[in-house]
């Protein structure tokens, strides 16, 4: 069963949405709740949402939040504030960009060696609450 939560934030990203949660433990300590939750439209219109939980704990924040910081500023400083993928462009049309897509999906199976999938599985990790 989850803790109140004491005090929350949201932050809507397209279709992503990620909570920040405050709550307590059944002693009166505060952990954090992290959730990212991703919608997902089905062929017939609906949709449905998947969820992504980390609890962290107060032992933990200050190494976390250095790592966090360390792996953020890295990216930046190697690929710069940008959003490279032409998918996120607000201009973007996949009719025009289909063909160059399909032949970067070609060059990449030539590269890898026929046989050889590229292809990943979208994995759904059910929360995992501690007692």
């Amino acid at each position: 069963m989850e803790r109140e939560e004491i005090f929350s934030k949201v932050l809507r990203a397209g279709r992503r949405t990620y909570f920040f949660d405050v709550r307590s433990t059944k002693a009166g300590d505060y952990y954090l709740t992290l959730t990212e939750s991703k919608k997902f439209t089905n062929e017939d219109g609906s949709f449905h949402y998947k969820k992504h939980k980390i609890y962290l704990y107060k032992e933990d924040f200050s190494e976390f939040s250095n790592i966090l910081n360390e792996m953020t500023s890295y990216v930046i400083s190697e690929k710069g504030e940008e959003v490279i993928s032409e998918r996120h462009q607000k201009d973007f049309n996949k009719d025009e960009n289909t063909e160059a897509t399909q032949e970067s999906d070609d060059d990449k199976k030539e590269e890898n060696g026929e046989g050889i999938s590229n292809e990943f599985t979208d994995v759904d990790f059910d929360d995992i609450q501690s007692n």
